[in-house]
C-alpha cells in the first residue's frame, strides 16, 4: 500500500496541493510543506484515537457514510469554484475530533517550520482534512475494512508503507517522545519547548523538512 506522503506527490496529491493553495491564498510551496507535516500527523491521531473500541468504531462510521471517498472524484468542482463553507466547517470539525484541545500546539509548530502563521495553517487543514477523510474513505472500500484491526491496519499501511521509510520511521519515533501513546502531546509540548531547546522536536522536524 501507498503512504500518505507518497499520495502527496501522486498526480492527485499535486491537484490537492494546488487546490488548496488556491482556495486559502497560500504559497503552493508553503501548502505543501504544511500537508508533508501535518497529514502524518492527523494519520498518527488517527491511529491512536482508533486503537480504543469507541474510537475505532466512530471513524468506521465516518468512512461508510459521509467519507466514502466521492469528494475525490469532482476536486476540480470542489476547487473551481472555491471550497464552500460546508467543506470548511466539516474540516474544522474533523480537527477538532482528531487533534482536540493539541490543536493549537499543532497548528502553531508546523506554522513554525512552514515559514506561515498557525492561522493559515489553520485555513489549510480545515481544507485538507475532509480530502485526507476521503482518501481513508476510499482505501477502507477497497480493502473491505470492517473492524477495529482492519482499521489499525489500514492507517498503519497509510503511515508505514510510504517510499520516505526513514522520514516516517523518524516521525514515529520524535513524535511519541516520551512514550505515552500521545502523539499530539509531544507535537503540542515541543512548541512551547522549542524556543528553550532548539535541539527538541522542532528542530529535529526543521532538519527532516529542510525548514
Amino acid at each position: 500500500m501507498a503512504g500518505i506522503l507518497d499520495l502527496l506527490n501522486s498526480d492527485l496529491g499535486k491537484t490537492i496541493i494546488s487546490g488548496v493553495s488556491g482556495s486559502t491564498g497560500t504559497d503552493e510551496n508553503k501548502t505543501s510543506s504544511v500537508l508533508t507535516m501535518a497529514l502524518p500527523v492527523l494519520m498518527k491521531a488517527m491511529e491512536r484515537n482508533a486503537a480504543s473500541p469507541q474510537g475505532a468504531e466512530g471513524l468506521m462510521n465516518a468512512l461508510s457514510n459521509k467519507h466514502d471517498g466521492s469528494i475525490l472524484d469532482n476536486l476540480g468542482g470542489l476547487f473551481g469554484g472555491g471550497v464552500n463553507d460546508e467543506v470548511k466547517t466539516d474540516g474544522d470539525k474533523i480537527l477538532g475530533h482528531v487533534l482536540g484541545q493539541k490543536r493549537q500546539g499543532v497548528e502553531q509548530i508546523i506554522g513554525q517550520k512552514a515559514g506561515i502563521d498557525a492561522g493559515s495553517v489553520d485555513n489549510i487543514l480545515k481544507v485538507a482534512a475532509p480530502i485526507l477523510m476521503g482518501v481513508l474513505g476510499k482505501q477502507a472500500q477497497q480493502n473491505n475494512v470492517s473492524s477495529q484491526n482492519d482499521l489499525g491496519s489500514l492507517l498503519g499501511g497509510l503511515l508505514g508503507g510510504s517510499s520516505a521509510q526513514k522520514e516516517q520511521s523518524f516521525l514515529e519515533s520524535i513524535l511519541d517522545a516520551d512514550g505515552d501513546g500521545s502523539v499530539v502531546d509531544d507535537v503540542a509540548g515541543m512548541v512551547l519547548g522549542s524556543a528553550k531547546n532548539k535541539g527538541g522536536l522542532g528542530g529535529l522536524l526543521g532538519g527532516l523538512f529542510g525548514k
